[in-house]
């Protein structure tokens, strides 16, 4: 036997909290989002995510389970119909909470306990050697490969290009450097013209 939670419960007795969370996940399912308080909700959660366990399933023994729980048919089949194909790929986590403020006559925390539906985006995997390595961009026509041919046929020119531009960098670096040893020789002139 399950281990009642302790203090009091949602609706008085067990009975009733049982009803209670039948009938906000009924609304759940129907509406795909609802507005209750904290307590409420994170007590509905389990519940929910539960049933919706079972619409995965999809079997008769499932569905039967579920009709146990809730009792409207409608429903029960809106969630084997319509739910469980759009969280087929989700493995886990249906439910998201949200907190919404304070209610204005009790203050009581209020949220908004809704379906996740969005589709799962899969997470790359990559091996410890490979972190930075970046992915290779697939080739999307025959003209692209022809281009790449032509130019790897003229690797020469490419070659004589390079070496004249690292010429051109090592000249920049020369007269960098130049500049660099003259700055010093220059403010000490300017100090001597100062005394």
């Amino acid at each position: 036997m399950p281990k009642p939670t302790k203090g009091p419960r949602l609706g008085g007795g067990p009975a009733h909290e049982r009803l209670l969370l039948a009938n906000l996940a009924a609304a759940l399912f129907t509406h795909k989002s609802i507005k209750t308080t904290e307590t409420k909700a994170k007590r509905l959660r389990p519940v929910a995510e539960r049933l919706v366990t079972f619409a995965k399933r999809g079997d008769l023994h499932a569905r039967r389970r579920a009709l146990a729980i809730i009792g409207d048919k409608s429903v029960i089949h809106e969630l084997f119909t319509e739910i469980a194909p759009l969280v087929a790929e989700r493995e886990g986590g249906y439910t998201r909470i949200t907190k919404l403020g304070f209610r204005k006559g009790d203050n009581a925390s209020m949220v908004q306990i809704e379906l996740v539906l969005e589709p799962v985006t899969p997470k790359v995997k990559r091996s410890s050697t490979s972190k930075a390595a970046p992915a290779a961009e697939p080739v999307a026509d025959a003209a692209e490969v022809e281009e790449t041919e032509t130019v790897e046929a003229s690797e020469p020119i490419a070659e004589e290009e390079t070496t004249e531009a690292a010429a051109e960098v090592e000249s920049d670096a020369a007269e960098k450097a130049d500049d660099a040893a003259a700055e010093p020789a220059a403010d000490a002139e300017k100090a001597d013209d100062a005394k």
